[in-house]
């Protein structure tokens, strides 16, 4: 009898382990891609409410790797992505020539916003033109945090200060590069009570605001455009295609473009889709 029961126990075991052993083959067998993206549209909360209905409609997770537009190109260009969603059009444009990715889609757009302290010992609250700010700043010498992190944010900043005629370092004492995301950045202003540049979705979504506020804003100059592309499957050949073009189209899809349109903070739309029908 004792024989028997430890048969049995066995026998019973084997089928444990063989269910647990179908099941996990059957969780790895999930599709998934790899999408590496800004930190703007993880920390504004844009992923979180998207991903979900993407995710529902096709079984496809999504893993999210948010880091500055340059990291996230260098990502795709090391084959470690899928899909590239990011917002600096030179630099997405250098990816295609150089035949990371077939072609780059543009998916919606927001703008860039000049943050300051209340007090504003530039004197630049009010105004409309980016460059005359920077100047004022730049003459005022007041504190200016700079992200410093080859993100698209920190791109555009750059050709700001490039049009001005103003040659911006970490040498100079008032210009504070911090080497981070946006958030960590604008937390580093906060702290400082200086200027910074932020687009305006991670601002919204910002709370440790101190005695920041919006200071210039609606410069046609402050438009920011995003794009996706799907790594070339030529130039590494693990990209999953299939799963990363269905990404695209979804996003690009009226479907997609609603579900952008519709996140909003405080009743504040925060992106708008222009994906060309």
């Amino acid at each position: 009898m004792k024989r028997r029961n430890i048969l049995k126990l066995a026998a019973t075991s084997l089928l444990v382990v063989s269910g647990i052993g179908f099941n996990s083959s059957s969780a790895y067998a999930q599709k998934s891609i790899t999408v590496s993206s800004t930190t703007s549209t993880e920390q504004s909360g844009l992923f979180t409410h998207i991903l979900p209905v993407f995710e529902k409609k096709t079984g496809i997770q999504v893993k999210v790797v948010a880091v500055g537009t340059g990291q996230a190109l260098d990502i795709g260009r090391r084959g470690d992505a899928d899909v590239v969603f990011v917002h600096d059009k030179v630099a997405e444009e250098k990816f295609v020539d150089q035949g990371f990715a077939d072609k780059r889609i543009e998916i919606m757009y927001n703008d860039f916003v000049l943050i300051g302290p209340k007090a504003d010992p530039a004197k630049i609250n009010g105004g409309k033109d980016i460059a005359v700010a920077l100047q004022k700043i730049n003459q005022s010498k007041a504190n200016f945090v700079s992200r410093g992190d080859k993100s698209g944010t920190h791109a555009a900043e750059l050709r700001y200060w490039k049009a001005t005629g103003i040659e911006v370092s970490p040498n100079l004492t008032w210009y504070k590069e911090t080497g981070s995301g946006m958030g960590p950045a604008l937390n580093t202003a906060s702290g400082l009570n200086g200027y910074i540049l932020s687009d305006r979705a991670t601002w919204l979504t910002f709370k440790n605001r101190g005695d920041l506020n919006i200071l210039v804003q609606g410069d046609p100059k402050l438009f920011n455009q995003y794009g996706v592309m799907l790594v070339s499957p030529e130039k590494h050949p693990h990209v999953k295609k299939q799963e990363g073009q269905a990404f695209i189209d979804w996003i690009a899809s009226k479907e997609g473009q609603d579900t952008i349109a519709s996140y909003k903070v405080g009743g504040e739309q925060l992106f708008f889709p222009n994906a060309k029908k």
